[in-house]
Order: C-alpha cells, then sequence, then structure tokens
C-alpha cells in the first residue's frame, strides 16, 4: 500500500496532466464548454420530467429532484467506466514509447468523470432551491456514497480497460449492458411500483445501493443507513480488489495487443 502511494505521488504530475487532457477532449470546440455539464441534467431532467410526470403520473413528491439523483449516479457510471474501458488502447502510442503505470490511464478517466460529475452538482442544488426543498446538515453526507461509487467505478474500469485490450467486442456488449442497467436502477420510476418477487433483481444491482444511499442524502435530507454504507463499502472493496488482480496479472502483455 505504501509503494503503491508513493508511486500515486511520484506521478501525481502526469495524473493531473492526464485529467485535464481528458477535459479538455471532451469539451474541445465547445461554445459552452463545461457549462454542459450543467445545462446538460438540467435538459434531460425537463424532458423526462415532463414526459413521466404527465403520461404515467408517478407519485413522487419532488419528481424533478428524485429524477435528476438518479441520472447523476447513473451516467457517472456509464461515463466513468466507459472511458476507463478504452484508456489503454486510445493510450497505446504512449505506452509503448516509455514506462508508465500503466493503471494511471483508467485512473485518470475515473477522475476525469469525477470532476465532470461535480461541475454537475450546482443543477442539482439548483433543483433543490427552486422546488423549495429543504436541505439540513444531512444532505451534505451525499460524498460518501459518491466517492465509494467512484472506487467501485474504479475497480470497474480496471477490469474492463484489461478485457478490452484482448477482447474487442467488450465496447458494443458493454453498450448494451448499461441500456440494460439503465432500466434496472430506479432513475425515473419509484420501487414500490416493481412486484416483491422481482425485488431481488435491484439487490443484484450495485447501483441501486450507491443510489439508494445518495438518495437518502439529497433527497431525504439525512445521513444514509450504516447497513447500506456498509453495502457500499464491502461492493467498492471487492471491486477495487478483483480489478487490481485481472489488471497486474494481464498488464505486462498489454503491449502485445495494443
Amino acid at each position: 500500500m505504501m509503494s503503491l502511494v508513493k508511486e500515486l505521488y511520484k506521478y501525481k504530475y502526469l495524473i493531473h496532466e492526464l485529467v485535464i487532457r481528458d477535459i479538455k477532449k471532451k469539451y474541445r470546440r465547445s461554445f459552452l464548454g463545461v457549462l454542459w455539464s450543467l445545462l446538460n441534467p438540467l435538459l434531460m431532467m425537463v424532458i423526462t420530467a415532463m414526459i413521466f410526470s404527465t403520461l404515467f403520473r408517478f407519485d413522487i413528491q419532488n419528481f424533478p429532484l428524485y429524477l435528476l439523483c438518479g441520472q447523476i449516479i447513473i451516467s457517472f457510471y456509464n461515463e466513468s467506466t466507459t472511458f476507463a474501458m478504452s484508456s489503454i488502447i486510445e493510450n497505446s502510442s504512449l505506452i509503448k514509447k516509455v514506462y508508465i503505470p500503466k493503471y494511471l490511464f483508467p485512473l485518470s478517466r475515473v477522475i476525469s468523470s469525477n470532476i465532470n460529475l461535480l461541475f454537475t452538482l450546482p443543477a442539482l442544488f439548483l433543483i433543490l432551491i427552486i422546488t423549495k426543498w429543504s436541505f439540513p446538515i444531512g444532505t451534505f453526507s451525499f460524498v460518501i456514497p459518491l466517492f465509494l461509487l467512484l472506487v467501485f467505478c474504479l475497480g470497474v474500469g480496471l477490469i474492463l480497460s484489461t478485457v478490452a485490450v484482448y477482447f474487442r467486442d467488450i465496447f458494443h456488449l458493454y453498450g448494451v449492458f448499461l441500456t440494460v442497467l439503465g432500466y434496472a436502477t430506479p432513475v425515473f420510476y419509484p420501487e414500490s411500483i416493481v412486484p416483491e418477487k422481482y425485488m431481488f433483481l435491484f439487490k443484484l444491482n450495485p447501483i441501486y445501493y450507491y443510489l439508494k444511499a445518495f438518495r437518502q442524502s439529497i433527497y431525504d435530507g439525512v445521513f444514509p443507513d450504516i447497513s447500506l454504507l456498509g453495502i457500499c463499502l464491502v461492493l467498492s472493496f471487492a471491486a477495487i480488489f478483483i480489478g487490481s488482480i485481472v489488471f497486474k496479472k494481464y498488464h505486462n502483455k498489454f503491449i502485445l495487443y495494443i
């Protein structure tokens, strides 16, 4: 662990440059730039809220806030893991030229996605203010599930970036998986509409736990349940542990396939 910390400190400037590069790349030639991180979730929320609150009439108090919480979590997971998946292949020319710890590339992608997420938080608090929704001190505990989700995404990103080097079809398969995951996560619908016999599907979905903890902070204004955070902690630890093992086992052969 200490050697890892020392290595991260040694390459902190490189990580910084990689993160800045990823953010600039995302908003290259964009007139509004990072403002899209604020506008995009708001626009998506308005459109989705109009459709589902009118057609389906879900009995959810402050539906825009409920919806935006879900969109932020699922969007962060989708973006961070998708970007991390292609990080090794897209940096193949750099990897072939100089020695750089290869895990820095998926790490920088997840960090840059996390920064993009932070840009969307003003939209969340704007909705809190517009809808006159109270946000007590418990609201600010949202950073805990977000941090645990970041660790989970890094673990998943390490696995995906490894698999992508050897199996390029993963890009197409993962896109289908994300679509299924989006519908299997209660982003725009309440849990109450799901029959009891199908609730086990939620329990198989790791994003469900992070979203639930995040909503308890933002939507309910309370500190997330300790048991719920415990599940999130176990999932994050398991993901980063498995991801590290898989990545370490195969990273020395990356140069032969990229």
